[in-house]
C-alpha cells in the first residue's frame, strides 16, 4: 500500500532485484519467474507509464494481465471494493489497483486473498518512487546522504518521496506553499525511519532553500487528477515554485532533475529544464518497467528466495 509497509532491507532488496532484471533484459533475456500467473490491472484513473510498464513487466516475466478500465468495474459505485477484492482473488494471482481514494484501496486489499499493489492513490504512489530511487541509485551509486529538493504540492508523490528518503537515509527538503504541506502522518512515519537510517527531513516555504546544493531536484504537476476545479487558484499560488534555469542554478553542479510525468511544460517546470542536460525524466520512465518487474516477482513469489543481501551498508561491509 505504501513504502511505509516496507522495511529498509526490503527496499534495498527490491532495488537490487530491479537492477538484476534490467541487466538481464539488456543482455537479451527474461526470467519466466511468473509463468502461468495472471495479474489484474484495476484502474479508476487514466495512465500511460504505470499501465504499460506493469503490463510489459508481467509479459517479460512470463505471465499475463487483464486490464479493467474505470467504466468496466466502477469501483465503489457499480461494485463495492470488498466484493471486487473477493472476486478477483478467485481469478488472478495479484492485483495492481490505481484508485482515487486510498481508503477504497485498503478495503480492496483487506478483502482480497491475493497481493494487492498500489498503482496510485490520492495518498501515496509507492511504485513510482521505488522506481525513482532505483534511478537515483543507478546514476549516483548511492542513496544515503544525497540531498533531494522537492518543489511543489505536498501530494502523493511528495508523500512517497518523503517515506522513501526516510527508508534509505537521504536528506530531503520539501518546499510547498502554505496550506499544501505533506500530511503530518507521512512526516511522522519518515521521521521514525530517519532515527534508524540517518535521513533528514525538512519542510519549508522557500523553493530556493529546498534546492540549494541539492543533487536531485524533483517536481510534479500543480493540479493533479481530480483537482481540475482548483486549477486557476493553484497556478497563481504555485507560480513561485516553478523549476526553471534560475532555480536549477542554485543546486549542485551535477544536479539531476526528475519529474514523474505527465508534465505541464511551462507550469511546474520549463521546457528548457525538462528537455535539458540535467533532466533524467525518461530514464525514470524506463526504470518503472524494471522496478515493476521486481515488485511483481516479490509480491507473487517468496521474495526471500529471489535475492540475497540487504542494505547498502551491509553490502559495503
Amino acid at each position: 500500500m505504501s513504502i511505509a509497509d516496507l522495511s529498509t532491507d526490503e527496499v534495498w532488496r527490491l532495488l537490487r532485484l530491479a537492477g538484476e532484471l534490467k541487466e538481464e533484459r539488456k543482455a537479451g533475456g527474461n526470467s519466466p519467474l511468473l509463468a502461468g500467473k495472471s495479474l489484474a490491472l484495476l484502474f479508476q484513473r487514466p495512465s500511460l507509464r504505470t499501465r504499460v510498464s506493469f503490463d510489459v513487466a508481467m509479459s517479460h516475466l512470463g505471465g499475463r494481465t487483464v486490464y479493467l478500465s474505470p467504466d468496466e468495474v466502477q469501483l465503489g459505485q457499480r461494485e463495492s471494493a470488498k466484493d471486487v477484492g473477493r472476486v478477483l482473488s478467485r481469478y488472478v494471482n495479484a492485483v495492481v489497483a490505481r484508485v482515487r481514494d486510498h481508503g477504497e484501496l485498503e478495503e480492496l486489499a483487506a478483502r482480497a486473498s491475493v497481493p494487492v499493489v498500489n498503482g496510485l492513490s490520492n495518498y501515496v504512489h509507492p511504485c513510482e518512487i521505488l522506481g525513482d530511487l532505483f534511478t537515483i541509485y543507478e546514476k549516483r551509486g548511492r542513496l544515503q546522504g544525497l540531498k533531494l529538493g522537492y518543489v511543489g504540492d505536498g501530494n502523493n508523490i511528495a508523500h512517497s518521496l518523503i517515506l522513501g528518503a526516510g527508508r534509505v537515509g537521504m536528506e530531503i527538503c520539501v518546499a510547498t506553499p502554505e496550506g499544501y504541506e505533506p500530511h503530518p502522518e507521512i512526516v511522522r512515519q519518515a521521521q521514525e525511519s530517519a532515527r534508524e537510517t540517518g535521513a533528514t527531513l525538512t519542510v519549508v516555504r522557500n523553493p530556493q532553500q529546498a534546492v540549494r546544493d541539492a543533487e536531485i531536484i524533483y517536481t510534479d504537476v500543480w493540479a493533479n487528477m481530480g483537482q481540475g476545479g482548483e486549477r486557476e487558484a493553484r497556478l497563481r499560488t504555485f507560480r513561485p515554485y516553478q523549476v526553471n534555469t534560475g532555480l536549477v542554478a542554485l543546486a549542485d553542479p551535477s544536479v539531476m532533475v526528475m519529474h514523474c510525468l505527465p508534465a505541464h511544460r511551462g507550469e511546474e517546470i520549463t521546457d528548457e529544464v525538462l528537455g535539458g542536460p540535467f533532466s533524467i525524466v525518461h530514464d525514470q520512465a524506463e526504470n518503472k518497467l524494471h522496478m515493476h518487474k521486481a515488485i511483481l516477482a516479490w509480491a507473487m513469489l517468496d521474495g526471500g528466495s529471489l535475492f540475497a543481501g540487504g542494505t547498502e551498508e551491509a553490502d559495503a561491509g
